[in-house]
């Protein structure tokens, strides 16, 4: 049988095959990344068990924590950016600053239903495009002077491609292929205007122009062209695989033979020369006046440049991938050779389609890179190409169905995975996110600025007084279930049949203490209308009527850590919930994820000023979230600096040097929840009669549970100090709850400059959590698989 196609068939047929041309520069996601403002680059570790991150600056090697996978990384001017295996979780490193010879983290994006992916930062934003939807969120990066908040495109658009530049972020839309640019620069219209009437594949950002692939394989490029950066020097159909812009100049690796090729720029010499002469490569990147390179030879890491000031070229950071790890099976086209080796174990690395022969050089483990150019080969005659395209079919064919049981495999796989991250409590119980929550849309529009106060408070809904009072039975004392900043909290339901909990006012108008509660009232209302995160309680409403205040929040089904830990009445059920260490550590994980947002993420920054268990509330899934805003206050922008106010808080609790000098900083709610993690370690509550002392005949004052704790464990006399109703740890909770120690005595250190960051704390407590889930996903392998 003959098969005869007509060339434009061939081209649909190319395209069709073709997932996507690895285009990586200024602003794109890849397995390697540059910041241009202290010249520096970071590569994604290959052949480790974990793909953690390692960077080379000032001629020497830099720890980049957590050590964690990554499947994609991204540079800009002075801070570069992470998306973890997986999609969701994004955090962001400051390259100017090191701590302990180390980048500490920063984190941008956490989800546990909405994955990212496309990742791309620009001289001074991140921005990542939902996996689902399309939807492109971005956030402003490194806050440098004179910086604005960056905004996003609106969900109206969906992406398949983002990329930005200096000022600017530019996509290929889903619908039309059409180039969509937005940002603080005009650069962006121009570029915009430019690809007006094409229909792109691909795009890749530099400073002031941009290059991508139409649907016929052409390179393009729009923008800037002071120095001819957007001048391709070749007939571009189907010869450009890999692309890297700079301020001035446009780099580009060719199909035909792994080369790279450069034009524009001053002196095109400084920016592509001798280093980069008959080497293949895999994939570049692009500072504003250095490029970076992966060999294909040895996965080694090259820069080359003007603005590159070490003085080694090759990197020594050893092998790094070549494209993220994925569980896909890469049946489309093909995996890349020793994949296994590279992701050591059961993920792949997926070579990216080419849309002519030959494919580029094979990598060959450790071997020293060539010293002769390849050889050009010659197109594959008509007979070649319908014989390949057959192939393409036979191939896909196979393929989707060798795809369609990876799927199923994995979603099985996964399942074990996440079993013990999803069911902490039992597996017929599942820690989710809140329903109410959408994590990209409220935690981005935050950071960006982009929704307003008064836009959160149009969603809040206004109750009648006649209704919250039948609802919560006329403000029975057989309804209330604790008591807030203001006033007594009741447990009610809404006519159509809500749970809710009531927050109800002082209504005595003739004391001081209702101006205080009022002003508490008008606190906690302006924030938690503008806040809006999966470990935060929410507000539904509120009532405003002569002279009753109250807040509507959802139910907490599950009460306060507090009585769960320290109450007498609790029931068999709710003591038995707490008595794992597993849980005991997602709890204090959940509360250091709210207060982080707060911190962090909230626009101004918030110190909640009153962070203790009876302010850590669990829904009906065993969720913790921080309630009560009342003491609430806008707080510094920095950690370092702080605001003259007088000490409030909690006995036990407040920050000493907070309360001693009256001077408030963010580190004062790192305190706090130092306390609440001692008390999920010992059980204690903040302030105690040592029953030891009493069992002597010692009748000495109470002691507060810093005092006690800390010198023990500072003693290594953990064990001494945690609470007996849980157990003495085994296997990985033996380090899960040695993390979770330490890190609560960094929380409690008298001065807050020894006090870590949330964004630290979280991290802690994450890799102790994730310890146990890795140990129980193992656990239940094993035991179901037979050799």
């Amino acid at each position: 049988m003959t098969i005869a196609f007509k060339p434009s068939l061939l081209i649909f047929f190319i395209y069709l095959f073709q997932l996507h041309s690895v285009v990586n520069g200024l602003g794109s996601a890849s397995t390697v990344a540059v910041t241009y403002g202290k010249a520096t680059s970071c590569g994604i570790v290959a052949s480790q068990p974990i793909q953690r991150i390692q960077c080379y600056q000032n001629n020497r090697t830099i720890l980049v924590l957590p050590n964690v996978s990554f499947q994609a990384i991204s540079g800009g001017h002075s801070f570069f950016c992470g998306l973890r295996s997986g999609g969701f979780s994004l955090l962001c490193w400051d390259t100017t600053t090191l701590s302990n010879s180390s980048f500490h983290p920063k984190r941008i994006y956490d989800s546990r239903t909405v994955e990212l992916t496309d990742l791309t930062v620009g001289d001074a934003q991140v921005c990542a495009r939902e996996v689902n939807s399309g939807i492109v969120r971005c956030w402003r990066g490194h806050r440098r002077k004179g910086s604005s908040l960056f905004p996003s495109p609106g969900e109206a658009l969906k992406f398949k491609k983002i990329t930005s530049g200096r000022g600017f972020t530019c996509g290929v839309l889903k619908e039309d292929q059409r180039v969509v640019c937005w940002g603080q620069s005009l650069v962006g219209e121009e570029i915009q205007s430019g690809f007006e009437n094409l229909t792109m594949t691909s795009l890749v950002a530099g400073e002031s122009h941009a290059c991508g692939l139409t649907m016929n394989g052409a390179l393009i490029c729009r923008g800037n062209n002071d120095s001819g950066q957007l001048n391709v020097p070749f007939n571009s159909v189907f010869e450009f695989s890999g692309l890297a812009l700079g301020a001035n100049y446009t780099c580009a690796i060719r199909r035909r033979n792994g080369l790279v090729q450069c034009w524009g720029g001053r002196n095109i010499l400084e920016i592509h020369g001798h280093v980069t002469e008959n080497t293949p490569f895999e994939l570049i990147v692009a500072g504003l006046d250095f490029a970076c390179g992966l060999i294909t030879s040895n996965l080694s890491i090259i820069c080359w440049g003007p603005g590159w000031s070490n003085s080694q070229n090759e990197l020594p950071l050893g092998m790094i991938l070549p494209g993220p790890c994925v569980k896909s099976s890469c049946s489309t086209c093909g995996t890349y050779p020793d994949s296994q080796i590279l992701c050591r174990g059961s993920r792949n690395v997926c070579k990216s389609c080419q849309a002519e022969l030959p494919l580029a050089v094979p990598w060959q483990p450790r071997s020293p890179p060539t010293s002769q150019p390849s050889q050009p080969v010659s197109p594959p005659s008509s007979k070649a190409k319908n014989k390949l395209l057959l192939a393409f079919l036979i191939v896909g064919s196979v393929g989707a169905f060798v795809g369609l049981c990876s799927i199923v495999y994995c979603m099985w796989a996964k399942g074990l995975l996440c079993s013990c991250c999803n069911n902490t409590i039992n597996r017929d119980s599942a820690i989710r996110t809140d329903n109410s929550y959408t994590a990209p849309p409220s935690t981005m529009t935050q950071v960006s600025g982009s929704m307003s106060s008064s836009k959160h408070a149009d969603k809040k809904e206004t109750f009648s007084l006649s209704e919250l009072a039948s609802g919560a039975n006329n403000f029975s004392p057989k309804n209330r279930i604790g008591a807030g900043s203001f006033g007594i909290v009741y447990k009610g339901n809404l006519l159509d049949g809500r749970e809710v909990a009531i927050k109800r006012g002082e209504t005595s108008t003739k004391t001081e203490k209702f101006r205080e509660k009022e002003t508490a009232f008008d606190s906690e209302l302006s924030l938690l209308s503008r806040l809006h995160h999966k470990h935060l309680v929410g507000l539904l409403g509120f009532c405003h009527e002569k002279d009753e205040r109250l807040l509507v929040y959802e139910y907490m089904s599950n009460g306060a850590l507090h009585d769960h830990l320290h109450g007498k009445n609790n029931t068999e059920k709710t003591s038995s919930v707490l008595n794992s260490w597993k849980v005991r550590i997602k709890l204090a994980l959940d509360a250091a994820r709210g207060i982080e947002y707060l911190h962090n993420y909230a626009v101004p920054p918030i110190i909640h000023r009153d962070i203790k268990s009876s302010n850590i509330l669990l829904d009906s899934n065993w969720t913790g979230k921080v309630s009560d805003f009342g003491l609430s206050v806008m707080g510094p922008i920095s950690d370092q600096k702080s605001m003259s106010t007088k000490a409030v808080g909690t006995v036990g609790y407040i920050d000493p040097e907070y309360y001693a000098l009256n001077e408030l900083t963010t580190k004062s709610d790192v305190y706090g929840l130092g306390v609440v993690v001692l008390e999920l370690l010992t059980g204690k509550k903040a302030v105690f009669k040592n029953e030891e002392e009493e069992e002597e005949g010692v009748t000495d004052s109470p002691i507060s549970l810093v005092e006690y704790a800390v010198p023990k464990i500072s003693a290594g006399e953990l064990q001494s100090v945690l609470d007996k109703r849980v157990g003495p740890p085994g296997g990985n909770e033996v380090g899960a709850v040695e993390v979770m120690a330490y890190t609560a005595m960094d929380c409690v250190n008298l001065e807050g400059k020894e006090r870590p960051g949330m964004s630290d704390i979280v991290a802690n407590l994450e890799r102790a959590f994730l310890s146990l889930c890795e140990e129980e996903a193992s656990s239940h392998f094993f035991s179901g698989s037979s050799f």
